[in-house]
Order: structure tokens, then sequence, then C-alpha cells
């Protein structure tokens, strides 16, 4: 199996190190990502990097017992690039000094300008005529002294020492963030760096597919595994995956509770199990989760009842699979980084519909996570090259407690109706209006009012609904996607004439923070 150059990223707790993550992904560079105490001599002899990143931290290296790294890193003859608590520390480490805010703090753009002396991370910098890169600035504390061999290659109004460089050791250390969308050239620093480390660039989905497939052979055997198909986009493709590596041994169980969109249960199981020809069990339990959710309005208690039902009725299936004794999961790259915060505890809760972590425990099985090395867009470009179609590899976002999110207050079936066909009404709106692929997620809402309404020569008096369309990059923030008047004028007349029970409709422009993207 192929062996790739790794880069390691040291992680000092920045809200933004899954972006560097990212962008190394992007131009084909295996990276990792490990909490900065979890890094020690023995770890790095045994990962071998071929070059290292420092990532930003919210503490300040003046303070007794800040975050460093061991100061063998220094001694492995490899390149490392510092970024703005990163460089802070390699400046401390490395003889220079760091002093805390008195001014010249910077938080947002800010404008480079480049010293006399040039230097080849900086190739495709400032030649756009203005002489100046924008980057962008989020620091308090400031390097007042470079380290012994630093010179300086650029400066901002904030940080005389913007980024600096020893160039024999190929030490290089910047005070702003190359990796946020706020630093438009960022991409071409970071392509320089992994250059000028040797990087091959061999990181595709076509061989991760290749190595994957004999991974999970190893991993499984003649033994059989069962995976819990949701029909959303990782579940999809680790089926898929896991599918091409040992076939008729995976069964995947689809539990329909009653709370998916129009048609959606139907595609799902369609797609797997008759143009796929994965063996899919179809479970239809709509009658038992509806059932234990009526006359439930708070949230988490929905929340908390699907999932105890959905860990129930999957058990109940698996156990009729005999001789199982693997568990599949669509675990990501950014749930087994979130699983450890930087300081080493565990991380915050994530939403109980997030969690389905007790299924392995409680039932005896090994766990199979092909995906736990990707990003979300590597598993779309990964789903891509195993044939699903797009239809399924574009799709939106969808919690797993479904519709019971989207319908405020009590759930019944009368309002999941007509939820479904507003919904459906409104994503068949914006694949109309060419707009689908533009936003990260978009639904309707059934509100738990009901207002007075002329339709006709008559009165009526029916539910409200919100739409809600929204832009992202990871659905940790969001905006909302701006529509013009026109669609949205001509969407509230389409669901009102096609949806009997909705008289009126509102539109939520409310970003995250302070909203989130669900209503529950």
């Amino acid at each position: 199996m192929t062996q790739h150059d790794r880069l390691l990223i040291v992680d000092f707790g920045s809200q933004v190190t899954q972006l560097i993550a990212r962008r190394l992904r992007e131009l084909n560079v295996y990276c990792e990502i490990h909490p900065y105490q979890n890094v020690t001599d023995a770890f790095l002899q045994d990962f071998a990097p071929r070059a290292i990143v420092f990532s930003g931290g919210p503490d300040s290296v003046t303070r007794d017992g800040s975050p460093r790294p061991p100061k063998s890193v220094y001694d492995m003859g490899v390149p490392i690039l510092g970024i703005c608590y990163g460089q802070q520390v390699m400046m401390q480490d490395l003889g220079g000094r760091v002093e805390a805010g008195h001014g010249t703090a910077e938080f947002g753009r800010a404008w480079v300008t480049p010293a006399e002396n040039r230097l080849d991370l900086l190739s495709g910098w400032f030649l756009d005529g203005t002489g100046r890169e924008q980057v962008w600035m989020s620091h308090g504390d400031h390097v007042s002294a470079i380290a012994p061999g630093f010179e300086v290659y650029g400066t901002s109004p904030g940080a005389p020492f913007a980024i600096t460089a020893d160039v024999s050791r190929r030490f290089y250390a910047v005070q702003f963030h190359p990796e946020v969308h706020h630093t438009p050239n960022g991409r071409t620093l970071y392509e320089n760096f992994v250059r000028e480390a040797g990087f091959q660039g061999d990181w595709t989905m076509d061989a991760y597919r290749e190595e994957a497939v004999q991974r999970i052979r190893d991993q499984i055997g003649d033994k059989k595994v069962i995976c819990a198909l949701s029909g959303g986009v990782d579940s999809s493709v680790a089926a898929a995956l896991i599918h091409e590596a040992v076939g008729d041994q995976l069964t995947c169980v689809f539990v329909d509770h009653g709370l998916l969109r129009l048609n959606e249960a139907e595609e799902v199981v369609g797609m797997f199990r008759d143009h796929m020809n994965l063996h899919v069990i179809h479970a239809q339990e709509q009658e038992l989760f509806l059932g234990e959710l009526e006359g439930v309005s708070d949230p988490e208690t929905k929340r908390k009842i699907i999932g105890r039902l959905f860990i129930e009725v999957f058990q109940k299936y698996a156990d009729g699979i005999e001789g199982a004794e693997f568990l599949a999961q669509g675990t990501l790259y950014p749930d087994v980084i979130e699983s450890v915060s930087f300081s080493g505890g565990p991380s915050v809760t994530i939403k109980s519909h997030h969690n389905v972590g007790g299924l392995p425990e409680k039932m005896g099985l090994k766990l199979v996570e092909p995906l736990r090395e990707l990003f979300k867009d590597e598993v779309r470009a990964l789903g891509r090259e195993l044939g699903l179609p797009d239809s399924f590899i574009g799709r939106h976002p969808f919690p797993g407690p479904g519709l019971a999110i989207r319908c405020p207050g009590e759930i019944t079936r009368e309002k999941l109706e007509i939820l479904r066909k507003a919904d459906a009404v409104f994503i068949d709106q914006i694949r109309r209006h060419g707009l689908y692929d533009d936003i990260w997620q978009a639904f309707v809402a059934i509100l738990p009012v009901r207002t007075v309404g002329v339709m006709g020569d008559g009165r009526t008096y029916d539910f409200a609904c919100a739409l809600r369309a929204v832009t992202s990059v990871d659905g940790m923030t969001a905006d909302y996607y701006p529509f013009s008047h026109d669609f949205l004028g001509e969407t509230a007349t389409r669901i009102i004439n096609e949806v009997k029970g909705i008289n009126r409709c509102t539109y939520d422009i409310t970003s995250k923070p302070p909203g989130t993207i669900e209503w529950e």
C-alpha cells in the first residue's frame, strides 16, 4: 500500500486549524492535525513528517506554561511554517522576543508590503500592481525581535515582522492567517511551502479509493458488516466503498422513521438496492416513531426519543443478520479532530441526534470507519469516483431527526404531510432557478401557528411556514441566501397555491450565529 508523504499540523487551539488542513488537502497533500501536547519526541519520530505547520491559538507565549512544541521539532531538518501564535512560538523558542499588546494588536483585514529581499515562499505575491497583499490578522501579542538567523520579508502597519524566515533552516513564520478566505492569495503561499518541502501531490481520491478498499478487505476478512444507511452523503459513500471491497458481506439497514422528505425512502432504497445491487433492509417503522412522538413538543425530548428508537430499531434488524461482526459508520476527519480538544479534554457535547456512537458498545460490534481520514469535500470527490450520482453526492445536509426539528411544537401526521409538500416545492423552485449548488442547505419549517387568509371568496385559517436557505463552508457559521424578491414572491405563490394547509410564507434571514441553521 502506498505510503504518502505526511505533513504534521501542530494544533495550538486556533478556531481555524481545520482550514489549514483543508487548504493542504486541496493541494493533494496528506496532512494530520494533532494537539500540541500529543506531539512528543516519540510521536515525531514515529510520524516522520516531511514538513510541519504550527497553527494559531488563543494563548500568549509570554505566559508561563503556554503551549509549546518539543524542542526536538527544530532539529528534524524539515520545513516549518508558523502561523500567528505559531510564529510567536517559533520566535520565542529560537531566541527572539514576543511582547503582549501595547497598541499593536490587529484584527481583521490588513495589508502586507514586501521587504527588499525576495523569498520563494512568496512567489506569486505582490503582483497585482498595488505592491501589497491583503491578509487576515487576528493577534494581540506581537513579535518585537526576531530570532537569530531570521530576516524580515514582509511588514504590516501593526506587525513589522509580518513575514519572517530563516531560509537556511527552511523555517518560515507569518503573523497572519493564510488559511482563511480573507487572505485571498493564501493558497499560493501554502503551494509554495509544500513545493519547497518536496511533496509530490499524490493524495488523490483515486489513490485513496484503492488503498481504502484494500484496508477494508484486510480488516473484515470473510466476516459480515452492517451499515446504517441514511441516504446522506457520508453513509452513502461509506456503503458504496465497503460494497466495492467486500460485496455481499455488507448489509445496509435503512431506518424509515416517517420523518423523511417527499419520496426520499423510495429514492434511497431504489438507488442502492435496484441500481447498485446492495442488500438493503428497508425498516419501515413509521408508526413506532410517530406514535412515541405524539404529543411531544420539547425539541430535546424529540431528539432523545428519535435517537433511542433508532438504536433499538437498528439493533432489532441487525440481530437478524447472522454472523455480523462489524458496524460501518460514516465518521469523517472533523469528527475525529473534534473528539479531543487541543487542551486534551473532550470536546463540547455534540447535539444528541448527531451521536449514534452507542451502537457498537450495545451490539458488541467492531467499527469500520473508511472515511475517518477525509473532509466532507473529499467524501464527495470519493463518491464521484465510486459512481454515485450527483443527485446524491451534491445533496444538502439533512438532520438525523429529519422533519421533526423542522416542525416546532407538536408533531402530527397532518403537519408532516403539509411540510413535505411545501419543502418539495421550495427545493423544486431552487433547482428551476439554478441555485441549488450555490446554497449549503435549504428547507421549509412549518410554524406552530395558524393565520387568517383570504383565498377565493372565503377566509382560511391555515398554517404559516418559514423558508430557510443559507450559504456556508462547513456549517459552523452561515448566512442567509440573498434571494431576489421576485423569487420569493413566486415561491410563496406556488406553495400557497399547491399545498393545501398553508396560507402564509415568510423568509428567515437570521445568520448563524446568533441563530442556528435548523429551527430546533
